[in-house]
């Protein structure tokens, strides 16, 4: 692109390679709605208002012009779609640009997986913006397949479009001082350090943000994300698969705050992104919810581009990038059209751009260390032990201590009080680790659930009512190279391969949601099921979210922060 070009279309002194005229442009700057034309050269925005030289013209007859949405803080793995896959998913929706931490699949292959999904993301209509993902692994406590140093942070950081560090899960590490964790984030100074910071509060919040941390996406609580814009931080309100945090939060949202908050999704899965979109269908809520519309727009373009530092993103103006969508109807935000970089690359819904093929990407990653049903034996000379309970719609869990079944001092389910067998098997260095304990809250009655998908390090994870049922479905898993599956009586009833590292699929969108329609369908016959029973199994193995976890090493309990 000339710059000389740009400027000399700018004045309307040469024909815009494209004209989108009579558009209602949504303007994010100042929060209003103008009505004009849109000139745009190549990549870029050349200027708002009286153009007529155009090589194209595209006449929206009063609809309305917006920025491209910006999905803020996403883990795209979540959706266990191949990155083209994902674009495709995501992009008719509306979505022009996404930052994403790989933590899950670096945790499983290293900066081999970055560079997997960075090698994607420049064939695709869709800016991608990476954070380094800072816990790799998350903890001490489990078994990750690599491990990400502060020397590698460095090497990351000046990989291309890695604009920051991704979310300082350990939070803990960071409040006492851990040098490996502060090692981390020094290596970052300078850029953007997005935090995780569930449930702190007071002096240990002081100690948290006094090391540099600037964001924050785990407040569930009105009065949590209160606090937490008062001492500075970017309110990130979490509406995804699992966490669904918006009614919390958004009353938090007026004329003094709402441009330090901004919506992500965090997690969402294939079934969503199919029926109800990606960051449209929180602005879509958050409009329904009473949100006035370009307020909405805003938290979700120009806010998360100005707190990344993407200062050519978010906006309609001269020098902008030309992603943009035109919207029928404002308050259902229903997307026509979506141009990326000033061509159209979505209309109505349909993906207009031919699709790269993919096959043959496995990254084979299963490697369990070969062992019996006896493995997955829990003993205890105790009548009570700890139990996770688990909360339908939010990914943290409550510490209990429960009265449990046993048998010859052997831990069995305890299908009438809904107290399961649960395990972790590592499956990235065959060290034979399994660990077990009890969960509250699944509602199964019958048969067990295994996914290879368990954050962050994603071991494979299982919950039951027998050993049988756990084991046969642990193998099948094995068997897959990665996937869910869903076991009764010894036999299979539905499954989903995850071959790439064990998270994702290479298969189209609409045949992964089926799938995964079908192992949650097969899940509900088993028993009274939570909403959403694979995403809350995911979460159970992750020790940074309160209150307690289960890893390949043990049960933790995450406000202790210890194995116990």
């Amino acid at each position: 692109m000339s710059l000389a070009k740009l400027i000399a279309v700018a004045r309307g002194d040469a024909p815009a390679d494209l004209l989108i005229q009579n558009a209602k442009i949504i303007n994010t700057f100042v929060g209003i709605i103008e009505e004009g034309n849109v000139a745009i050269y190549g990549d870029r925005i050349a200027g708002i208002g009286n153009y007529l030289k155009a090589k194209r013209t595209v006449d929206l007859k009063g609809a309305y012009l917006a920025p491209g949405l910006i999905s803020g803080h996403a883990h795209i793995e979540s959706s266990m779609l191949h990155p083209v896959q994902y674009a495709q998913a995501i992009v008719p929706r509306g979505t022009s640009t996404v930052v994403t931490d790989l933590h899950e699949i670096t945790n499983v292959a290293g900066i081999a997986g970055i560079e997997f999904v960075m090698n994607w993301a420049q064939k695709l209509p869709l800016d991608m913006f990476f954070m380094a993902p800072s816990c790799v692994p998350a903890t001490h406590m489990e078994t990750s397949g690599a491990t990400i140093s502060a020397r590698d942070i460095k090497k990351i950081l000046k990989m291309r479009n890695v604009i920051g560090l991704g979310e300082m899960m350990n939070f803990p590490g960071v409040i006492n001082g851990d040098k490996q964790v502060l090692d981390k984030i020094s290596a970052a100074k300078g850029t953007v350090i997005d935090g995780h910071a569930p449930g702190v509060a007071n002096k240990h919040l002081n100690a948290y943000l006094s090391a540099g941390i600037s964001s924050d996406h785990e407040s569930t609580a009105t009065e949590e994300g209160r606090e937490k814009l008062r001492r500075g931080m970017h309110l990130m309100i979490r509406d995804g698969s699992s966490a669904k945090n918006l009614d919390a939060l958004l009353p938090l949202v007026n004329n003094r705050t709402s441009r330090r908050c901004f919506f992500v999704v965090d997690d969402r899965s294939c079934s969503d992104l199919l029926q109800e979109g990606d960051i449209d269908a929180v602005v879509r809520k958050a409009i329904q919810r009473g949100l006035d519309p370009v307020k909405a727009m805003q938290l979700a373009t120009i806010n998360p581009a100005e707190y990344f530092r993407i200062y050519d993103h978010g906006g309609i103006g001269p020098g902008y990038i030309a992603n943009l969508i035109t919207i029928n109807d404002l308050p259902k935000l229903e997307i026509d059209m979506v141009f990326y970089k000033g061509e159209l690359v979505a209309k109505e819904g349909d993906y207009l751009l031919p699709i790269p093929r993919t096959s043959g990407e496995e990254l084979n990653t299963i490697r369990i260390k070969s062992f019996g049903i006896e493995a997955l034996k829990l003993t205890t000379e105790a009548t009570s032990l700890p139990v996770i309970e688990i909360i339908p719609g939010q990914i943290v869990t409550k510490k209990r201590v429960e009265k449990v079944k046993v048998k010859d001092k052997v831990v069995l389910s305890d299908i009438e009080e809904d107290i399961l067998k649960l395990v972790v098997v590592e499956r990235h260095k065959a060290t034979g680790n399994i660990g077990k304990g009890l969960v509250k809250g699944f509602g199964l009655k019958h048969g067990a659930l295994a996914s290879s998908i368990a954050h962050d390090s994603h071991n494979i994870v299982a919950v039951g009512t027998n050993d049988q049922d756990i084991y046969t479905a642990i193998k099948h898993i094995e068997k897959l190279q990665g996937g869910l599956a869903v076991c009764n009586n010894g036999k299979i009833l539905a499954d989903l391969p995850l071959p790439i590292a064990g998270l994702l699929s290479p298969e189209p969108l609409d045949a992964v949601a089926k799938k995964f329609s079908g192992v949650e369908k097969a899940a509900l016959v088993l028993g009274t099921t939570p909403p959403a029973p694979f995403d809350l199994l995911s979460f159970i193995a992750l020790p940074v979210i309160p209150e307690l976890r289960l890893t390949d090493m043990g049960m933790v309990d995450v406000l202790e922060f210890k194995l116990i």
